[in-house]
């Protein structure tokens, strides 16, 4: 028995390969970076206003003024966000510069530990996990491209 309808053009298409920005890691990945990009520019705005919401701590290592550490935070949280947005456009320039954006971040919170040990130490453990989560994006993709 013959059809005489005729298939819709979707109907022979190969299926699209899985693409890594749409994976839940990756926008995973982009959400976290916009939260942590958050919280770096509020604590930035708390230390250019010399809060005292942070520890005073003397004979560290990296002993910069409070205000130096907010502008240092302040930069860095505005940079995060406007990483986060752009992995979410799903650019393979966006995952490589969140991953070294993120990096920077966590370095950041690392250095601020004796400030603020809590919460520098939760956003430490945050970036990480974006660094992983990009990378990990990145590698399910390559491994998804190849021919069998």
């Amino acid at each position: 028995m013959a059809r005489d309808v005729p298939q819709p053009e979707w109907a022979n298409a190969e299926p699209r390969p899985w693409h890594g920005p749409t994976s839940g890691t990756t926008v995973l990945a982009a959400a976290l970076m916009i939260f942590a990009g958050a919280m770096a520019i509020f604590e930035g705005i708390a230390a250019i206003a010399e809060d005292d919401l942070f520890l005073a701590t003397r004979h560290y290592v990296f002993e910069f003024s409070l205000t130096g550490w907010g502008w240092v935070h302040l930069i860095v949280g505005i940079v995060l966000v406007i990483a986060g947005c752009a992995v979410l456009s799903g650019a393979l320039w966006a995952r490589f510069f969140g991953v070294f954006v993120a990096g920077l971040g966590a370095l950041a919170n690392f250095l601020w530990v004796p400030y603020y040990p809590l919460w520098a130490l939760t956003l430490v453990a945050i970036n990480i996990f974006v660094v992983w989560a990009l990378c990990a994006g990145m590698h399910r993709e390559a491994d998804d491209g190849r021919m069998a």
